[in-house]
């Protein structure tokens, strides 16, 4: 008997969370203007091997069509470490990629927008530097939510303040919805932002930038390790 659409849909929805959950660990994203000019496969795989669970590819250079086949291969690299890759910004290329997401700033499409062009099984996840903002993403069925940036950074030069108090008030009104902390986070302010209830934290510069980036990662993803186990 041919499966409904309404099972369908919920299976769709269940595959998006359990994938969304893998941000709930170190989730680096990878960019080629902050690798030191190293490859981004090879900043992946490092990452990857050190424990993180979800890449993110952005890279605001080079044409969409040269960007597919670095995502293919990040791709293929998160598939290797049970992991998952978010695309940066761009729907069509999570399509084209078969990335398991998607990740929006909030003048890119709306979430309404963006799942329209997706695969039904590809999860979404926006930035949010408000409370009202967090908010009103998870009232419009986002998978994860990204909260920052948490302290000043130089790997994106129009983010927004949010720290650790806005986290705090994000923490303290989602229950479902994984929230990761973003921007300037390191392992000397990491503890702190996990304390407030980040249940992941995003970095750029402290993995991709790192003279040993596998032993970054590995050091975070202790950190974050630790405080999981204190909240049980």
């Amino acid at each position: 008997m041919p499966t409904s659409n309404a099972a369908t849909t919920s299976q769709n929805a269940a595959l998006r969370a359990d994938r969304a959950r893998r941000v709930a660990g170190l989730y680096v994203i990878v960019d080629p203007e902050g690798t030191r000019g190293r490859d981004p496969a090879e900043i992946t795989a490092a990452a990857l091997r050190g424990g993180a669970t979800a890449i993110q590819y952005r890279d605001k250079l080079n044409d969409k069509g040269d960007q597919l086949p670095v995502a293919r291969r990040l791709r293929e690299l998160c598939h290797a470490h049970d992991a998952v890759l978010i695309i940066n910004d761009h729907a069509d290329l999570a399509v084209a990629s078969d990335a398991h997401g998607l990740h929006l700033g909030q003048h890119d499409l709306p979430i309404a927008a963006a799942r329209s062009i997706l695969h039904p099984w590809q999860f979404v996840g926006t930035s949010n530097a408000l409370l009202t903002e967090a908010q009103a993403a998870i009232a419009q069925g986002v998978d994860y939510i990204a909260v920052g940036a948490m302290y000043a950074t130089g790997s994106k030069s129009n983010t927004r303040p949010a720290g650790i108090d806005t986290l705090s008030k994000v923490r303290e009104r989602t229950t479902d919805t994984p929230i990761v902390a973003i921007g300037g986070i390191t392992l000397d302010n990491v503890d702190a932002v996990l304390a407030a209830g980040a249940d992941g934290i995003c970095v750029i510069g402290a993995v991709c930038q790192a003279d040993n980036p596998e032993e970054a990662a590995r050091l975070l993803v202790q950190r974050i390790t630790d405080a999981q186990a204190d909240r049980r």
